[in-house]
């Protein structure tokens, strides 16, 4: 069995749980935000659903530039404005995500890949590392984030990994 392929139960497992707590986000809420450094609610569950799309994009590519040179447009990340917008968003990423990470074949899930910013290296590891780290580390540390945003506003948190004190 290949890297990807041994991935992909714990990717479905995160993936579920994760639309779980998106499902929550109240619209109405989309503003809301506990402190003034913090992200707002919508920009937060935006940032987690465009998260998976970045399993093909690193698989495809050897690295991403947020910042091109000589004046090229950079990363714009998605806004949704709605929790349907934000759901249909996350659930057309998963599909290809996905299949990417079925297909890899193991040589290419261990090259490197880099972010730059302004041409210049940000970091630089193995494909595999970035999945793990970059993308699902990154993914399920938002999450919490977000679940900690559902309590504040009195949304009942999903049970994730066992219960919640909403879901018994």
């Amino acid at each position: 069995m290949k890297i990807g392929e041994k991935l992909l139960p714990e990717f479905d497992h995160e993936m579920a749980n994760t639309r779980k707590t998106l499902e929550r986000v109240p619209e109405e809420k989309f503003a809301w935000k506990p402190h003034e450094k913090s992200m707002p609610m919508g920009r937060l569950a935006s940032h987690i659903a465009e998260i998976p799309g970045w399993v093909s994009f690193t698989l495809d590519r050897d690295s991403f530039d947020t910042n091109p040179p000589g004046g090229q447009t950079g990363y714009q990340p998605m806004l949704a404005t709605s929790r349907k917008e934000l759901l249909e968003a996350f659930d057309r990423n998963i599909p290809a995500a996905r299949a990417a990470l079925a297909g890899v074949e193991d040589e290419k899930i261990m090259q490197p890949w880099s972010l730059l910013s302004g041409g210049k290296v940000v970091f630089s590891m193995p494909k595999i590392a970035v999945l793990r780290s970059f993308i699902m580390n990154h993914l399920i540390h938002h999450r919490a984030q977000l679940g900690v945003y559902l309590r504040l506003n009195d949304v009942p948190v999903p049970a994730l990994y066992g219960p919640s004190a909403d879901e018994k």
